[in-house]
């Protein structure tokens, strides 16, 4: 069991709520670029295009226990010829705030469960424009945030062995 400091021994005193708390401000696009090169000759096309997805997470700390934490995703869609179809790219962040929580807690939360809760947001986005663009909406399929974490962590173990408190999944 933990042992409990002066201080949060005063603030339980004084009904304060010591358990970690995490909640999201806001969610927001900060980028989105949606091509369509070869427009219309790629809206004629038959057939399964080749599809080629990235992600990439990222997060920053801010000021009062604030987390920016970013999304981006990107996907380039060919036919069976390689004629360019469609080049989506979105970055979609959220910003968090963590307090009370172990410093040993907030990478995980930043880089596993945050992206987690923003995924479907920045999916439904991607949907979107891909669908407006004039091609069946892309569904990206669910992405195991966990994952890249924990091969991020076994890369970082393999080189130098130093890691910050956020960073890249």
């Amino acid at each position: 069991m933990a042992s409990i400091t002066p201080e949060d021994a005063e603030a339980l005193a004084n009904g304060a709520d010591l358990a970690p708390q995490a909640g999201i401000l806001a969610q927001y696009v900060k980028d989105l670029s949606f091509e369509n090169p070869n427009a219309p000759a790629s809206l004629q096309g038959q057939g399964q295009p080749k599809l080629e997805v990235s992600v990439n997470v990222n997060a920053r700390a801010g000021d009062n226990d604030m987390f920016e934490v970013e999304l981006r995703i990107s996907a380039n869609a060919k036919n069976q010829d390689d004629m360019a179809l469609f080049a989506v790219e979105l970055l979609y962040a959220g910003l968090f705030r963590l307090s009370g929580a172990p410093r040993e807690a907030i990478e995980p939360f930043l880089l596993v469960e945050a992206p987690r809760i923003l995924f479907p947001f920045a999916r439904r986005v991607i949907a979107d424009a891909v669908r407006d663009g004039g091609f069946p909406p892309l569904m990206l399929d669910p992405i195991d945030f966990g994952g890249l974490y924990i091969q991020q962590l076994e890369a970082r173990r393999g080189g130098s062995g130093e890691g910050s408190i956020v960073g890249n999944a």
